[in-house]
């Protein structure tokens, strides 16, 4: 009961003054109350607003600042195009191809198929690709990719100088046999001097250049690693150790005259030379 009186007392304190307001003093209300009249400032006078704004001088609007440079936009084009061929462009016109058959057939050579993992051959060469082409890549960043953002060449300008320091790569490291063989698949005449060579031509020539010199890397690291093969299956067979593996007994020695001898960082340092 005594939660009960407390019930109401609430509610009778809550109700009461809606209660008190009788229906004739609602009824007396206004029904439409008008607002006042707006006000007008004076144009020209002190209490001007500095901000405001002139009807009579046109509406602009200015995108990027109105600099000479490329729009944000286009520049965020060109980023994704060059995200979605970064794996072909990587392949094709660097140093990547030779160094990663390189240390795949070094892997081969050890008789390790899985260790180290590719992620780690790819990884490795993708760092040793980014260390061989980095005063290419400089070149072209000064003379091609920051004029193009300062505004003072176009695209088609920013194109040709870019280019031109990855062909005199390309033409470094490409063998003339290579060369000699894509230009006369081709039914085009024979330009006068290699700067002139389209990239079409050249693209491919280098490709089997890179190919042909990684293979010629890989048969001189064979060489030790084939003698460990054939000197111990030769004491298994004297042993009369028919059934046991040779790859098995070998397999040891043939890491322990890798790790002795510095293998890994003298495939690197050879990788290196061959480009220099």
């Amino acid at each position: 009961m005594r939660w009960a009186a407390v019930l109401v007392l609430a509610l009778l304190a809550f109700l009461g003054p809606l209660l008190l307001v009788s229906p004739a003093a609602a009824q007396d209300l206004p029904d439409n109350i008008e607002p006042p009249p707006p006000t007008v400032p004076e144009v020209g006078g002190d209490d001007a607003d500095p901000d405001a704004v002139d009807e009579d001088e046109p509406f602009t609007i200015t995108v990027d600042g109105g600099g000479e440079g490329p729009s944000q936009s286009v520049i965020i084009i060109i980023v994704l195009t060059l995200l979605s061929l970064a794996p072909s462009i990587i392949i094709m016109l660097t140093s990547f191809t030779r160094i990663v058959v390189v240390l795949s057939l070094t892997r081969n050579a050890l008789g390790l198929q899985g260790v180290p993992p590719n992620q780690v051959v790819v990884g490795l060469s993708l760092f040793l690709t980014l260390f061989v082409m980095a005063p290419t890549l400089n070149e072209i960043n000064e003379v091609a990719l920051q004029p193009y953002l300062d505004g003072t060449i176009d695209q088609s300008e920013a194109y040709e100088l870019g280019t031109e320091p990855l062909r005199e790569f390309m033409l470094t490291h490409t063998r003339t046999s290579e060369l000699e063989l894509m230009l006369d698949a081709t039914d085009a005449e024979r330009p006068e001097d290699q700067s002139d060579i389209s990239l079409t031509t050249l693209i491919p020539a280098f490709l089997l250049s890179e190919l042909k010199t990684a293979f010629l890397i890989g048969f001189v690291i064979f060489i030790p690693f084939l003698v460990i093969d054939m000197v111990v299956s030769a004491v298994l067979m004297s042993l009369g150790m028919m059934m046991l593996p040779p790859v098995f007994v070998s397999l040891p020695f043939k890491l322990l005259l890798f790790v002795m001898v510095g293998g890994w960082s003298l495939i690197v340092q050879t990788i290196l030379t061959s480009f220099n």
